[in-house]
């Protein structure tokens, strides 16, 4: 007899149907994804077991190459090898000048405000980089859980503004994910942290990457993460110790100004070595490649370390110090405080933090991972996995959310630290007689001038009725979602008249650059499987034609007559011949047919070597 399977209204007619969701923490040095499995987050590594994936995209000759093997490549091929892309990604390029660090890349100026890089690949921004890294993240979790993701949860620094969350959006869009939603990275440390300990109270997540720094003062009670102040710094982490180092070994080796993009990634590599080593020893050697060719010999211990990278600790400090303020607290009140980032590996930072304190930091989760786990914790939650799940994230809006008034001045309306979702509105009127248009300026920024704010983005609410100035009331409305992103919206009262825009900060792709991006990606899909299937096959052959010249070379004349030499010779000619083509067919019939004609010669081979290696022995020491 059939069963019918009976649902309520609005419910999924297979209840027990996981949805595949992840949690991805897309990081300036490495990335990771991360799922749920049996109720319990994991990150999923890759085929050969490394969870990490170094956030690196090399564009080579033969092809795109991203993480390890792009990482491994960046000294000898550093202009089209682009790493630390979170550090530019949602920045205009005199921002990503003025970030004080000295690049390995050549920067292309565009009619848009997106800094584009110059790689043999075309003028590529820090948003198809991004996208690059989701894309391969995307793929390993695809493989490890047997399907396509139905969504991600992105992990972005609590201290991201507008330009670099909608960056990072736009990243995903074009890796073709669906983003359930923005997570900033220390509340997903405290889900990660909050979830397995069950402990209600006011904790500090103190979160040091490779390139970001953020503090956040958050509450735990009864499943609710209340985040009451942010703070940090989008252009502080393990990057800047690597660069202090290398500064240091340049002065200490005589390396002058004058050093090329090979020898300043090849320092920026050698620096962050000795970081890691620095972790564990007292001291760490050096061995550094010259510009003349030859190598300088030295030690780096941990006191001159911790001396130079005290500078960047301490502006570390003085943000949690103001988010403290901020959130009304002391430090006393504090109940205890999580690392999270490779950095806070560095002896100096835990010192400090402790120090600051008055506590020892929590370390029990790898500091790696936490962020990627807690998204995986919400991204189950946001898939439909987990219903009765009363878990509630209460995040904040890291820098104040404004409009223009006159004389150039800042009218805040929704201030930060502001909890997310939100909306807020406010009135306003016309400043002449007979007006019945007004433009609005979006800022974000703490400062009262405009010229001190970040411009967010501009429209107009036109068409409103002649009125004399001041009668007119115009309610113009902030909205920021739980991605902590804007929509804005005007309306003139007495009219109705209204008009709204979506803040699309220009440091992202455009919508059209998107939509060309994924169009073009459709369009060449089978030519893109056609010459990867070609480059995998002129691989194999190349590998061919070395093997088989290398055993010619060596018994080539004592194992064929003149005849079979010749036959192989003429194969072997034809399969170079086909290797210089764009013909995999060809090619493939080349190799088959060389694989043929040469079958003899490697029996003949492989005969020589078992006579050989039986030579002086009897029959009866090789039966067991």
């Amino acid at each position: 007899m059939a069963l019918l399977q009976i649902a309520e209204p609005g419910r999924s007619a297979a209840p027990h149907q996981h949805r595949l969701a992840a949690g991805i923490d897309l990081g300036t040095t490495n990335s990771l994804i991360a799922t749920v499995r049996s109720g319990r987050p994991e990150t999923l590594p890759d085929g050969e077991g490394r969870h990490l994936l170094p956030s690196v995209v090399r564009y080579a000759e033969e092809g795109l190459v991203v993480g390890h093997a792009a990482k491994a490549a960046a000294a000898e091929d550093p202009l089209n090898t682009l790493a630390s892309a979170k550090r530019l990604i949602g920045r205009g390029i005199e921002e990503v000048r003025g970030l004080g660090t000295r690049l390995p890349y050549e920067f292309v100026r565009t009619d848009t405000a997106v800094p584009r890089i110059r790689t043999r690949a075309g003028d590529i921004s820090p948003v198809e980089v991004s996208a690059e890294i989701l894309r391969a993240l995307a793929q390993r979790a695809e493989v490890a859980l047997g399907g396509d993701l139905t969504g991600v949860v992105i992990t972005v620094p609590a201290y991201f503004d507008e330009p670099q969350r909608q960056a990072t959006k736009d990243a995903a869009r074009l890796a073709g994910l669906k983003v359930l939603r923005l997570l900033n990275e220390p509340t997903a440390a405290a889900v990660a942290y909050g979830l397995d300990r069950e402990a209600d109270g006011i904790h500090a997540v103190f979160d040091l990457g490779g390139g970001t720094f953020d503090i956040s003062i958050l509450r735990l009670r009864r499943g609710v993460f209340e985040v009451l102040a942010t703070g940090g710094d989008s252009a502080l982490g393990g990057d800047d110790m690597d660069l202090l180092l290398a500064e240091w070994i340049m002065f200490q080796a005589g390396i002058g100004d004058e050093a090329d993009h090979h020898i300043l990634r090849g320092l920026m590599r050698d620096a962050c070595d000795a970081k890691e080593r620095l972790t564990d020893q007292d001291r760490a050697p050096l061995r550094i490649a010259l510009p003349d060719g030859r190598h300088w010999a030295g030690v780096i211990d941990r006191n001159t370390f911790d001396d130079l990278i005290d500078p960047l600790i301490s502006r570390a400090i003085a943000a949690c110090r103001r988010a403290l303020r901020d959130a009304g607290l002391k430090v006393e009140e504090v109940k205890d405080v999580v690392m999270v980032g490779g950095a806070t590996r560095v002896p100096r930072v835990r010192a400090r933090v402790e120090h600051f304190f008055g506590m020892t930091p929590l370390v029990d989760l790898d500091p790696d991972r936490v962020v990627a786990l807690g998204a995986a914790l919400q991204a189950d939650v946001l898939a439909g996995n987990k219903p009765d799940s009363d878990m509630l994230l209460l995040d904040v809006i890291p820098l104040s959310l404004g409009l223009e008034t006159m004389g150039g001045l800042v009218e805040r309306i929704v201030p930060r630290n502001t909890p997310i979702p939100v909306a807020r509105a406010q009135e306003f009127t016309t400043f002449k007689d007979g007006q019945t248009a007004m433009a609005l300026h979006i800022l974000q920024g703490e400062r009262d001038l405009v010229a001190h704010c970040r411009s967010l983005a501009r429209f107009e609410l036109r068409g409103f009725p002649p009125m004399v100035a001041g009668a007119a009331r115009i309610r113009v409305t902030f909205e920021v979602d739980a991605d902590g992103l804007l929509n804005v919206s005007a309306v003139e009262q007495t009219s109705g008249v209204q008009a709204r825009v979506e803040v699309k900060p220009s440091h992202g792709l455009t919508d059209g650059e998107i939509e060309s991006m994924l169009r073009e990606s459709l369009t060449h899909s089978s030519e893109d499987m056609e010459a990867r299937r070609l480059r995998e096959q002129r691989v194999e052959a190349q590998r061919t034609v070395e093997a088989l010249r290398a055993a010619l070379s060596k018994d080539g004349d004592a194992l064929l007559s003149a005849e079979e030499r010749r036959r192989i010779d003429q194969a072997l000619a034809e399969l170079e011949l086909r290797l210089a083509g764009e013909d995999e067919a060809s090619l493939k019939a080349a190799m088959e047919n060389l694989d043929r004609t040469c079958g003899f010669y490697v029996e003949r081979r492989m005969n020589r070597s078992i006579q050989s290696a039986m030579a002086g022995h009897k029959v009866e020491e090789f039966q067991s």
